[in-house]
């Protein structure tokens, strides 16, 4: 599938703000700041929220509604509002509690979803990046060691 990095790259164009461009330089970059301690690359744990979609033109309608309401001024998309999003666009279950996926362990998720969640910082929603599973958007809520 040719198609999985150009949606991932089409994605991360973006304010610097999003995740999905993150690689496993992520885990150094993350070490490398100083003072914040925010974990990135480094954190164990993760507790965020999803949109899944099947198909691209959906995630980039949910991802829109997101840009509109916070990303494009520049604000953090707060988690109820979050929720209210993947409530009415995510195809995975967790769609009806508002994407949560609650606390997960890193080498739980696979590859592209695993990468994004624990390279987000805490209260950024990701751009839209697509794994074996559809088209996802992540807001990472939380993390610990």
């Amino acid at each position: 599938m040719g198609k999985d990095s150009k949606a991932k790259d089409s994605g991360a164009k973006g304010k610097g703000k999003q995740a999905a461009g993150g690689s496993e330089d992520g885990a150094s970059k993350g070490k490398g700041k100083g003072g914040k301690g925010d974990g990135l690359g480094t954190c164990t744990y993760v507790k965020a929220r999803h949109i899944l979609c099947e198909k691209q033109s959906k995630i980039n309608e949910a991802y829109k509604k997101l840009q509109e309401g916070w990303l494009d001024s520049g604000d953090k998309v707060p988690p109820a509002e979050f929720a209210k999003v993947a409530a009415a666009y995510s195809e995975c279950p967790s769609g009806k509690k508002g994407g949560d996926l609650g606390w997960f362990p890193r080498g739980k998720m696979a590859g592209p979803f695993q990468e994004v969640a624990f390279n987000t910082p805490v209260g950024v929603t990701s751009a839209p990046f697509k794994s074996t599973h559809g088209y996802h958007i992540i807001l990472s809520e939380g993390r610990k060691n």
